[in-house]
């Protein structure tokens, strides 16, 4: 990603619906694991992620491979690591726990990160996986944020139990607002992040929250949500 997105992201990420469900989403998911050891956000950038993962009692580490994102995240207050998923910069089995949200999308070598974050956890450690879903959304967007692909339900399920893992959940994720963000990718001629109008933003954020108690888990979506661990 461009140093000018990660920049807008860090100015944007603390208050726009998408950034803070997604964050909301995390919260819940830790919240049921015991906060043992080290935890890892791959692909950190501001490190907004990385603050929950800290909030809920882990050691944390952000990995980040630009500069801008490095320097943000570091003037945050967090433990910054330079590295490439390929190639994590920590020792076999030292992680409890793995999160990588809207990263493996942009990684051409995506079968080498998972295998790099099965190699780096302890047996029994979590990964939080979070990817665009359904190339027929993909877009100017997707272009503009430098995605590689966008993930099929089938094709990322093979490619996290390809690298060892026993996945325990696979659900979609923004799928009310589907409708509406296929219509605005069809017209999109780059990035589509922006900064909402305050009760624009109130209302996209209640719509996604009522994805936390809707049955609507298995339909079509924008992203996709995997929980996964080290047997």
């Amino acid at each position: 990603m461009h140093s000018d997105e990660i920049r807008r992201l860090g100015d944007l990420e603390d208050r726009h619906w998408w950034y803070a469900e997604r964050r909301s989403i995390i919260r819940r998911a830790v919240r049921r694991l015991p906060a043992d050891g080290w935890a890892l956000d791959v692909g950190a950038a501001a490190g907004g992620n990385t603050r929950v993962l800290a909030a809920a009692g882990w050691r944390c580490l952000a990995l980040e491979s630009s500069a801008t994102g490095a320097e943000l995240a570091h003037e945050r207050g967090l433990t910054v690591l330079r590295g490439d998923a390929t190639a994590l910069p920590v020792a076999d089995g030292r992680l409890g726990l793995v999160v990588a949200y809207d990263v493996l999308e942009h990684i051409p070598d995506d079968r080498a990160a998972a295998a790099e974050v099965f190699r780096a956890l302890r047996t029994g450690g979590t990964f939080l996986v979070a990817v665009p879903a359904d190339m027929r959304l993909w877009s100017a967007h997707d272009v503009a944020v430098d995605h590689v692909r966008r993930y099929e339900r089938d094709e990322l399920l093979g490619l996290i139990e390809g690298a060892g893992f026993l996945v325990t959940d696979l659900r979609s994720w923004n799928v009310l607002l589907r409708p509406v963000a296929r219509w605005r990718r069809r017209r999109s001629t780059g990035s589509d992040l922006d900064d909402p109008g305050r009760v624009v933003n109130a209302g996209l954020r209640a719509v996604v929250v009522a994805e936390r108690v809707l049955p609507v888990g298995r339909w079509p979506g924008v992203s996709l949500l995997l929980t996964a661990t080290k047997p």
